[in-house]
């Protein structure tokens, strides 16, 4: 099992969920953040004070997923997200030691579904 972390551009997780569900991943947990990176920020002017945004607006996807899964999943997420400028975004992959459906108790495998 691991658990897939992407952090995307806003305007591109309606492409990056359309690219999920097609390689039939449905079940995502999404966050809004901020942060930056290689993109940097910008200056902007607000009553004439000089404003530096070096926090940008992203959105954060948690992807629980069997093995089988992981792969097709980061495809899609590229897919999805990839506009070829600094900015899009990354994809951080972990082991998910154990995880539980508190409905039913199930554990592992069964449990992420």
């Amino acid at each position: 099992m691991k658990l897939i972390i992407a952090y995307i551009q806003p305007e591109k997780l309606t492409d990056v969920k359309q690219e999920l569900y097609k390689a039939d991943v449905k079940k995502m947990s999404v966050t809004n953040s901020l942060g930056c990176g290689q993109q940097g920020g910008y200056h902007e002017s607000y009553r004439g004070v000089d404003i530096e945004v070096n926090l940008l607006k992203k959105i954060r996807l948690e992807i629980a997923v069997n093995e089988e899964f992981v792969q097709p999943t980061i495809d899609a997420i590229i897919k999805g997200a990839r506009t070829g400028n600094v900015g899009d975004g990354k994809i951080f992959v972990m082991d998910l030691p154990l995880c539980i459906r508190i409905r039913t108790g199930e554990k592992g495998t069964e449990a992420i579904g």
